[in-house]
């Protein structure tokens, strides 16, 4: 019967060029068999498994394995732990087989699905379906966050999981019994049989793409696309040879748009160009330099970029790094083109003046890191997923592309439909979107355009509810994802089960204009606090864990909090003041359950802002950058209770005290514009206590002759005064309609961070802030400390500014 399911599901996948889905539900150990089963089905006579080939090496006791099925070369057998799940990234399989009895992590079925081929099968091995909503895994244990336990943690997840297997076409189902005999057939996955897809339709275009007429790349870049999409944006990359030039490609997952990308940046390369690839992480840029290698490798006339005849190297050196295996992040090209690759962050600083950027999966990474590249002297590229597993990160079609189209560059437009490896139809596709929300988007503009926060209803959106509606999830996820390029299938499964999260929203005619994901914690006991304090780490508590570990508090995990993980608008109704409504009534709802709320963020000017006018307080501020967006974290707490002033309190000197020292070594490189939100957020205010000479020498500078450098911690003292926030609002309304005003203007206190606080050198100062020359920007700063000496200084100072004065 195993073996009929799956020769008939294979045939009609291979006539369809689509995928189909087998689920084993039952014992595991009968599923490991029932899938080897499966998969000497459908071998054909000559893809045999080798002798060698060992059932056992499949099932493995950990129960932890995502077991990859190859039949490309002699059919072979690959393990993956779910944690290794990212190496099938860019990799094809023909089977791929799913252990989901141990622990069912939702982004490794993510990549699994991406995995398969056209005519290939995704087998999942599975729990009794109907018993498994109710099973806890440990991927469950990882949702079970302390103070709560794996008996907190629900089934609504797998219980919609579950209904989405039954439910769509193109997943058979088999119930296994004890024995083969008792196996039962609940689905035969079938898609033509059910007046669907037709299982003859829609295979691949037949019709290979050609070379267009005046073509700059080689002939041999088109000839390595696959379809004629892939040849437009080909086309479309040609135009990065001329500077000022930006394209953007748009695509679903599996279009091959990296790829698309990979053969202009060896072509580019070819031409003598340096390009600069950059993606969240490099795994994200296998199939770019995969690609490239190819196309450079074919040029040399021998296949491989080696011989004799000055084919490709790798770093210069022959091809090998320093432990002698390749070095896979760079390209050299013979006639000094290039293809490299380094960390968003770093790329955005254009490391030996590139021609060409390309930033693979764009949409993953932060706008504000994505303006950095915009420099006119090159020519650049964003290659970003429109939906998949890794969450869409919409920030960057509503808000960065209006950034580009507003700037000096020739923007040129390509999207990619075709499926490269399955076709236009395929239902798993439209399966996997569904179960992990990969296409979830928020309500269409104009449901929500013009709506008022006047008319905006608050409500709760309980995993019951989000389970009963679809139409209230995917508008409520769609938001989530389109606010962070992290949003993630894990993140789904999280909303569902997790005890620790809740969500709240504002509704306006009957759509989500608003959400925010919240997560409880602290309220911890002793002995966790006491192994927090010796360096464990605690799941879901990640603001008593800074406030223990990295800030030696042991006892502030004891104070309960309610973290915003999530915060988004819907961008139709974006800056009208949706977020601050619901955060107020996030507020209202939970301050009795609470001693403080709080946030942790990627800290930039606009956020420092927007949290401080809600009430929320500086207490850290990372000192190293996130890899993949280059920004530095805030947190900021927003005390409730008496407890939660202490708490903060408490915190707010610390981070004063260390900003103090900190600001000219870990935070010496920060944004001058984020070390002003976050010190305007710290509500304690910063000591002044001059001696007479320190005095004399801050009146000299401003007033007279003196110069900075005779007393540059009294200096220091008087910026970090001026820039602080003090004791303004610490638990009140205030805050909310406060503004950044003081005595000094914008340049003026970037200045005093760059200079005093940050000790950068002059030159470096005058150049950044735009100053005629030293002199001008030694003289500016005496300047900005005239109101600095009217306002704290002693009638000694005041004395002394009168002799240069007084008439």
């Amino acid at each position: 019967m195993i073996a009929a399911l799956a020769r008939d599901a294979k045939r009609e996948a291979e006539a369809a060029n689509e995928r189909r889905v087998l689920v084993f539900a039952g014992d595991r150990d009968r599923g490991f068999d029932a899938s080897y089963d499966a998969i000497e089905a459908v071998a054909s006579d000559d893809r045999e498994a080798s002798e060698s080939d060992d059932r056992e090496t499949l099932a493995r006791d950990d129960g932890e394995t995502v077991s990859i099925v190859s039949t490309r070369e002699g059919f072979r057998y690959e393990e993956h732990g779910p944690r290794e799940a990212d190496e099938l990234l860019g990799r094809t399989r023909d089977v791929v087989v799913l252990d989901c009895h141990e622990q069912f992590v939702p982004n490794a079925l993510g990549r699994c699905v991406g995995a398969v081929d056209g005519g290939g099968l995704l087998v999942l091995l599975t729990p009794d379906l109907d018993a498994w909503p109710e099973r806890r895994d440990r991927f469950d244990d990882s949702l079970a966050v302390p103070p709560y336990d794996v008996d907190d943690v629900t089934g609504r997840f797998r219980e919609r999981f579950v209904g989405t297997l039954r439910s769509h076409p193109g997943i058979a189902i088999a119930s296994l019994g004890e024995t083969p005999a008792g196996d039962t057939v609940e689905r035969d996955g079938l898609v033509g049989s059910r007046g669907g897809t037709a299982a003859e339709s829609d295979g691949r275009v037949t019709t290979p793409p050609t070379v267009p007429p005046n073509a700059t790349f080689p002939a041999a870049a088109y000839e390595a696309c696959l379809t004629s999409d892939q040849a437009r944006a080909v086309r479309a990359f040609e135009s990065l040879a001329t500077p000022g030039t930006a394209v953007v490609a748009e695509a679903d997952r599996g279009r091959g748009k990296s790829s698309a990308a990979g053969i202009a940046a060896g072509a580019l390369a070819l031409a003598g160009a340096d390009v600069l690839v950059t993606a969240p992480t490099f795994r994200n840029t296998a199939e770019v330099f995969a690609r490239a290698r190819e196309l450079v490798a074919g040029s040399d006339g021998d296949g491989d970029g080696g011989g004799d005849g000055g084919g490709s190297d790798i770093d210069g050196d022959g091809g090998r790094d320093s432990d002698g295996g390749t070095d896979a992040r760079r390209l050299n090209v013979p006639g000094g083109g290039r293809v490299r690759y380094l960390q968003p962050a770093v790329a955005a600083e254009l490391p030996d003046g590139p021609d060409v950027v390309i930033v693979d999966e764009a949409a993953a990474l932060p706008v504000r890191l994505l303006e950095r590249f915009l420099d006119e002297s090159l020519s650049v590229a964003f290659c970003t997923t429109v939906h998949g597993y890794e969450g869409a990160g919409r920030g960057f079609a509503i808000r960065f592309r209006e950034r580009l189209l507003d700037g000096p560059f020739a923007v040129r437009d390509v999207r990619l439909d075709e499926p490269i490896r399955y076709a236009r139809n395929d239902p798993v596709e439209a399966w996997a979107a569904r179960a992990l929300l990969l296409d979830a988007r928020p309500a269409v503009d104009e449901a929500v355009a013009g709506s008022t926060v006047e008319n905006a209803a608050y409500r709760a959106l309980s995993p019951d509810d989000l389970l009963a509606n679809e139409t209230l999830l995917g508008e409520a996820f769609g938001l989530l994802v389109a606010a962070h390029y992290r949003t993630e299938p894990n993140d789904l499964a999280r909303l569902f089960d997790a005890p620790n999260l809740s969500a709240r929203a504002l509704v306006a005619r009957g759509r989500v204009v608003a959400v925010a994901l919240l997560a409880r914690e602290g309220g911890l006991d002793a002995e966790t606090r006491r192994r927090m304090y010796e360096g464990e780490r605690v799941r879901g508590n990640m603001v008593p864990d800074v406030l223990t570990s990295q800030l030696r508090d042991e006892e502030a995990a004891e104070r309960r909090g309610l973290r915003t993980v999530r915060i988004a608008t819907h961008h139709a109704v974006r800056d009208e003041g949706f977020g601050s409504r619901l955060l107020r009534e996030v507020h209202s709802e939970f301050e009795d359950e609470t001693d403080y709320f709080s946030v942790g963020y990627g800290a930039t000017p606009r956020l420092l802002r927007f949290w401080r006018r809600a009430g929320y307080r500086t207490v850290h501020l990372s000192t190293s950058r996130n890899d993949a967006s280059g920004e530095h974290s805030a947190i900021m707490l927003r005390p409730t209770s008496e407890a939660g002033r202490d708490l903060l309190s408490h915190h707010a000197v610390a981070f004063r005290d260390r900003e103090r020292d900190g600001l000219s070594d870990a935070h010496r490189d920060v944004d001058p514009d984020v070390v002003i939100g976050a010190l305007r957020a710290c509500p304690a205010s910063a000591p002044v206590d001059l001696t007479e000479v320190e005095w004399r020498s801050v009146v000299g500078a401003s007033f007279g002759p003196g110069m900075y450098d005779s007393a540059p911690g009294a200096f220091r003292d008087l910026a970090l005064a001026t820039l602080i926030g003090g004791e303004e609002a610490i638990d009140g309304e205030e805050a909310i309609n406060g503004d950044d005003e003081t005595s000094l203007d914008e340049r003026e206190r970037r200045l005093l961070v760059r200079k005093v606080l940050q000790g950068r050198p002059w030159e470096s100062v005058v150049d950044e802030l735009g100053y005629v020359s030293t002199a001008a920007c030694m003289r500016a700063l005496g300047d900005a400390y005239e109101p600095l000496v009217e306002e704290f200084g002693t009638a000694f100072a005041l004395a002394e500014r009168d002799r240069f004065t007084r008439e």
